[in-house]
């Protein structure tokens, strides 16, 4: 048997820091405007070229167990901090990196792990607070082309997305697919997005971003609960003929029934993921009515006489694509009729008049905004597929931070605002142990602005030194070497990645430090 190998203390902690630091150092020289790009070797296929640091965390294992386990650390604190905003995750990991470092040393000098901690809890506490005071908020669509057009470093995106936002609303579906032709370019179609995701895992088609994307695929809608197979039989073997994928919508897909098309689905029999109904009760039969208005399909239920064993492919929903993740489910341009789907928009209005109850009408009006919203499709188009690929990324990256921009607000960007607000973590009046935590915090607030200039070729410190002494807001624009006012120079980062990035790097570094 083979034994577990076990280190202690120091020697465990450095083993941590190293892993951290292969991951942070590969990923910090992507940072900001004049940032590398990073190759990643895939076992098949051509190599992703990449500078978003999620993508390259994602990749990086480590021979050494317990150097893996510093890296797979610090990869945790890209992957939250892109599930939180969608962006900042190299900010994230440089942060997580420079108090792991700091930390370190001073735990090596003597000082208690656990009242570091309270100290580090104290400061972000402190910064967060100071982010929200500085935050300004993003409504116009100018505002919201800029933070898209940062995050993609790319105008043309910035401005795709802000007409997208424009056109299905803030909260509205925005889908990101490749196109066929070299441009990139918006539509807005029918369709519909609703919070249910795919029942079992096995279902995605792609196994990397664990989705599964259906293109013109069939639609099965149904009020049941499905769990035997020989129910679906007869309307599978129809849609097998017919050569397309299907998607189920149903109360619930379970036992036999899941078993056996998972099964299929694995083989590559059947391309097909099933879905539960979304809603509850009365409110679950209204949406997933509405989904068969859109798909042009019928809904299979007892109460109209139709059953599973005798439904026809002319019942069955169409659309152009589908896409489900595990927790949502969006329709793309479906084949419904659009006087079918206005006669339902203005019943539900009819409703919304007639209801006197606050939460029916907050409901109905959700499922207004889902049929009369839309779904704004961005097409991509590149010369090459690896350029294509590099660009959806870009683009999907750049549409979480706008979404995070228009949530928590902007401050402004090139890490200027993390550097101005330490000066406030001085007036905290701690002593001791924690003061030191604090003071860790402090110095790692210098780290992002320090690196950008790095990576533009000029000394950091010379460059904290400078912006520093600057009024606030002001700072140092990496891509023209100017010390400028940054929201004037359109150089701005949503409040909540900023603030994501910073929480997660030192719940991280605190976890490091107190390992023993």
């Amino acid at each position: 048997m083979a034994g577990k190998q076990i280190l202690f203390d120091e020697q465990a902690r450095h083993a941590l820091e190293r892993g951290v630091n292969t991951l942070a150092d590969a990923v910090k020289i992507t940072l900001g405007p004049k940032g590398r790009n990073v190759v990643l070797e895939k076992k098949y296929g051509s190599p992703t070229i990449t500078n978003d640091g999620v993508t390259i965390a994602k990749e990086i294992e480590v021979k050494d167990p317990f150097e893996n386990m510093g890296a797979q650390l610090a990869k945790e604190v890209a992957t939250k901090t892109n599930d939180i905003a969608g962006d900042g995750t190299t900010t994230a990991t440089l942060l997580a990196q420079a108090m792991v470092r700091e930390g370190l040393k001073n735990v090596a000098a003597g000082a208690n792990p656990m009242v570091l901690k309270k100290g580090i809890e104290k400061a972000v506490a402190v910064v967060v607070k100071e982010i929200k005071k500085v935050s300004k908020p993003v409504d116009k669509k100018e505002s919201i082309s800029q933070v898209a057009a940062i995050s993609a470093g790319d105008e043309e995106i910035g401005k795709l997305i802000a007409e997208a936002m424009e056109k299905v609303g803030k909260d509205g579906v925005i889908s990101v697919e490749e196109s066929k032709t070299m441009g990139t370019n918006l539509e807005v179609v029918e369709g519909m997005q609703f919070d249910k995701g795919y029942v079992s895992p096995y279902m995605v088609t792609d196994s990397e971003r664990m989705e599964a994307v259906l293109d013109e695929p069939y639609i099965l809608i149904t009020d049941k609960k499905i769990n035997l197979i020989k129910d679906l039989l007869p309307i599978l073997e129809k849609v097998m003929q017919r050569g397309k994928p299907l998607l189920m919508i149903a109360e619930d897909v379970e036992g036999e029934a899941l078993a056996t098309l998972v099964v299929n689905r694995l083989r590559g029999t059947l391309n097909i993921v099933a879905v539960k109904a979304p809603g509850f009760g009365d409110r679950r039969e209204a949406m997933i009515s509405d989904i068969a208005i859109v798909t042009g399909g019928q809904v299979i239920s007892e109460k109209v006489g139709a059953t599973l064993e005798n439904t026809t492919l002319e019942m069955l929903g169409q659309a152009r694509q589908i896409k489900v993740t595990k927790d949502e489910t969006t329709i793309v341009d479906g084949k419904g009729s659009k006087e079918e789907i206005k006669n339902r928009i203005n019943q539900i209005k009819v409703q919304i008049g007639d209801t006197t109850s606050d939460y029916d009408r907050e409901k109905l009006q959700e499922r207004l905004a889902k049929l009369s919203g839309g779904v704004a499709v961005i097409q991509v188009g590149a010369a090459t597929e690896t350029e294509m690929k590099e660009k959806k990324f870009r683009i999907e990256d750049a549409l979480s931070a706008t979404r995070a921009a228009v949530e928590e607000g902007v401050v402004p960007g090139g890490g200027v605002t993390l550097l101005q607000i330490a000066p406030a973590l001085d007036k905290i009046k701690e002593s001791g142990d924690v003061a030191t935590g604090i003071s860790i915090v402090r110095k790692a607030l210098t780290e992002p602005i320090k690196q950008i200039a790095q990576n533009a070729g000029v000394e950091g410190s010379i460059v904290v030194e400078k912006v520093s002494s600057l009024p606030a807001g002001q700072g140092y624009n990496a891509l023209t070497g100017e010390y400028v006012d940054m929201a004037k120079a359109g150089i701005i980062d949503p409040a909540k990645v900023t603030r994501g990035a910073l929480q997660n790097a030192a719940s991280i570094a605190a976890m490091v430090l107190t390992t023993e």
